[in-house]
């Protein structure tokens, strides 16, 4: 199921074109809106080259980090990628701090630039759940194909979550789905030309975070610290940042404080 297409002894994997596609979909957004900061077309496309690499290589770290045991077990397995096994937190987190590196450098606002890159990012994230549908991996608790059919799945997404002769919710979707939405969110502002300091950033720490955490909750196939699922932990991290970037923006308008 995971494999695309075969060409001889090459194949092209699902879950390797979905990240392309979420990738590429993800820095023309980025590109096109890089009239909102002042970056040269050079230097957005040297961000954005540099940026995916090291998302990706964050991703896959974090999620080697919290399967140790077998990594270190099997540490050849770490370079394969493409039979999944990215975590979009360690992207984010590491991502971020490349960010700010990279604004520190360029003398630019995190904030502003931050505002630019969560356009792409649920989008991206919505595209490249998909990957994880086709390892079959992402999915939460046993149900049955009786309850999948009575939420309007369709058929090929029931069928690819019937895994060791059980029917799984399939958790990937509703990320998916949600992820779009938030897209959908950030377009409508963007559409409607409102454009204040932080506020895409905040929509989409607070959206994402609300909705991981709860369908974290459902998923069987969490990174464990110990007995607590991290990406809720995580999660609620993202939900208090967005909040505070919010009631920061809203405390800088009010007369009696003077902000940055």
């Amino acid at each position: 199921m995971s494999t695309m297409l075969k060409l001889g002894g090459f194949e092209i994997k699902w879950y390797s074109f979905f990240l392309l596609v979420a990738f590429s979909l993800g820095s023309l957004i980025i590109y096109k809106n890089r009239n909102k900061i002042s970056l040269s077309k050079k230097q957005i496309s040297d961000l954005l080259f540099n940026l995916v690499i090291i998302a990706i290589i964050g991703a896959r770290l974090y999620y080697v980090i919290f399967n140790l045991d077998y990594y270190m077990e099997y540490p050849i397995d770490i370079l394969k990628i493409w039979e999944g096994g990215l975590a979009i937190h360690g992207g984010i987190i590491v991502g971020l701090i490349y960010l700010i590196y990279f604004c520190k450098k360029k003398k630019l606002s995190i904030i502003k630039l931050t505002d630019i890159i969560v356009l792409a990012l649920p989008l991206g994230q919505a595209i490249g759940r998909w990957g994880n549908f086709f390892n079959q991996e992402a999915y939460g608790p046993i149900t049955t194909y009786t309850h999948l059919k009575s939420l309007h799945i369709p058929n090929f997404i029931i069928d690819g979550m019937y895994i060791n002769n059980q029917y799984y919710h399939p958790t990937f979707l509703y990320e998916s789905i949600w992820c779009f939405i938030i897209f959908i969110v950030l377009l409508i502002f963007t559409l409607l030309k409102i454009d204040k300091k932080g506020l895409y950033t905040s929509i989409y720490l607070i959206m994402y975070g609300s909705e991981r955490c709860l369908v974290e909750g459902m998923r069987q196939d969490s990174l464990m610290l110990f007995n607590i699922k991290i990406a809720q932990v995580v999660s609620i991290l993202m939900i208090l940042i967005g909040i505070t970037i919010l009631i920061y923006n809203w405390r800088c308008k009010n007369e009696k404080y003077k902000c940055n």
